[in-house]
């Protein structure tokens, strides 16, 4: 679910994905709405840290980005009485998102960046009163809702291991990043519904770390350019996937044996979460329908390419909606 400020129409088929952390929180969010950019975050940050221009001044250069949002789903889905407090969220999962990710920051600019906001948190969490803008108005919504700061924390930390972590040993490990980059979003929103169960939010979490996973899988070409490879080393190994062959773009028998083992293993995931969408209430489980079937109908897209996501990297089209909400229609408990 993506919030910002104001409402903006689906956008679809964007050629330059955003790849990592925030692109699923993108995936979650219920439109494709406006956030802070430009000037206005580079300013942020030179509060936050007035003894570190250069970040501010590299911030300034890189904001003007267009962001990918994987699944965007009508906005009018979102309660209007929830959009505030989905709004403020996305502002601060954006920029941070931002800071970790975009331009040609050294690490270390990046990380102190992230500190600065990790600081920030423990303001509000201590009952203080943040005087950035941005952080006034997460505190307001933070104690409003009674929302756990340290989900925020978690995305904070999955926007770090970014900037320092490019490879991961096995499926357990790429889970325990998707464990902070993706299901924080879920959570967070199922707090905003009132509906934070055990149950419902194990749902969320797969359905949310399916969703990551199926952004992994689509744009493993993508996460190479920035020397990132999500797909689990032992997996690489196990069907004879080297690095190289992921360099040159070799959709070869033994990358395509692989992709289908996860993008099967995604599914499976995204399916037994999506009861989810069927016990939520009202416009919460009409939107959580269609980032389900978002989700199942990029991996059929996956498999419509013969897993050749170097040169056919699925996209959502205006007809792929119209299918993803047919099928939303008409989900059951065996969805």
């Amino acid at each position: 679910m993506v919030p910002g400020k104001g409402l903006e129409p689906p956008r679809i088929a964007t050629p330059e994905p955003k790849s990592g952390a925030s692109t699923n929180f993108a995936t979650r969010a219920s439109g494709a709405l406006r956030t802070q950019r430009g000037s206005e975050e580079a300013r942020i940050i030179a509060q936050l840290m007035p003894g570190g221009p250069p970040l501010a001044a590299i911030l300034a250069a890189l904001m003007p980005v267009d962001h990918y949002e994987n699944f965007p789903v009508a906005s009018f889905l979102l309660p209007r009485r929830l959009r505030e407090p989905v709004e403020s969220i996305y502002a601060f999962a954006r920029s941070a998102d931002d800071i970790a990710d975009e331009g040609a920051a050294a690490a270390e600019e990046r990380l102190a960046g992230l500190a600065a906001y990790q600081r920030e948190l423990d303001v509000i969490e201590s009952g203080g009163s943040p005087d950035i803008t941005l952080f006034t108005r997460l505190a307001r919504n933070v104690r409003q809702w009674n929302l756990p700061v340290q989900l925020l924390r978690d995305l904070l930390d999955a926007f770090a291991q970014d900037v320092v972590k490019k490879r991961y040993a096995d499926f357990a490990d790429v889970l325990d990043y998707c464990r902070r980059s993706a299901n924080p979003v879920g959570r967070l929103l199922l707090h905003l519904y009132g509906a934070s169960s055990e149950q419902n939010l194990r749902r969320s979490d797969l359905i949310c770390s399916s969703l990551q996973l199926i952004n992994f899988w689509q744009d493993v070409g993508v996460d190479w350019k920035k020397d990132r490879i999500y797909l689990p080393q032992d997996g690489l190994e196990r069907f004879g996937v080297t690095e190289a062959g992921i360099a040159s773009g070799q959709a070869d028998d033994a990358f395509r044996a692989l992709m289908a083992f996860e993008v099967q293993r995604a599914r499976a995931m995204m399916r037994e979460g999506a009861p989810l969408a069927l016990d939520l209430p009202g416009r919460a489980g009409w939107e959580l329908r269609l980032v389900v079937q978002g989700g199942l109908r990029i991996l059929e897209c996956i498999e419509a390419v013969n897993y050749d996501v170097f040169r056919h990297r699925p996209v959502l089209r205006r007809q792929d909606w119209l299918l993803i909400g047919w099928r939303a229609l008409g989900m059951r408990r065996n969805a």
